[in-house]
């Protein structure tokens, strides 16, 4: 009986000290899908001046992320599809490009597929294959990308793009 008070107490602080978090707050993964263009005929161009169809990821915390061996899709049922290769690196508060172009032999990020005009969905995956972010977008408009506003943790719209830059 004179264990029972010491062990509740103990108990009480582990559980109160567990409860932290305020249930209005939102955890923010650390790499998220910010804005996708998938008809470009002149927002951004990549390293060769063509104006591909571009995804944009952004890095909304204050450290550099390390997304080497994590993946791209276009299609829930080929979550693997586009593998980011070795020291991919997005900075803190920081935005990368991935270019969707089917033409993996250019260099830089590009995939091996393209972005359907038509509407699909885009995925973003950790090493394991677990989706760390999904954007499902309907048929495009000409030259207006799907973007996340407020920049980085907001619900798509359909907006004027911001390549590379904050969705402000």
């Amino acid at each position: 009986m004179k264990y029972i008070v010491p062990v509740l107490f103990f108990s009480l602080v582990l559980g109160l000290s567990s409860c932290n978090k305020n249930d209005d707050e939102v955890e923010i993964p650390a790499v998220v899908i910010n804005e996708l263009l998938p008809k470009n005929s002149q927002n951004g161009s990549d390293q060769d001046g063509e104006y591909d169809d571009w995804i944009e990821l952004y890095n909304p915390s204050e450290i550099d992320q390390d997304i080497s061996g994590y993946y791209l899709s276009d299609s829930k049922k080929e979550p693997g599809k586009w593998k980011f290769p070795e020291g991919t690196v997005i900075g803190k508060l920081g935005y990368l490009i991935v270019w969707c172009d089917g033409d993996t032999l250019q260099s830089g990020l590009h995939t091996n597929y393209k972005l359907s005009a038509d509407g699909e969905n885009v995925v973003f995956l950790d090493r394991e294959l677990n989706v760390i972010d999904l954007a499902e977008y309907p048929v495009t408009f000409v030259e207006q990308s799907w973007a996340r506003k407020p920049n980085g943790s907001g619900d798509f719209a359909w907006s004027a793009p911001t390549f590379n830059r904050s969705n402000e």
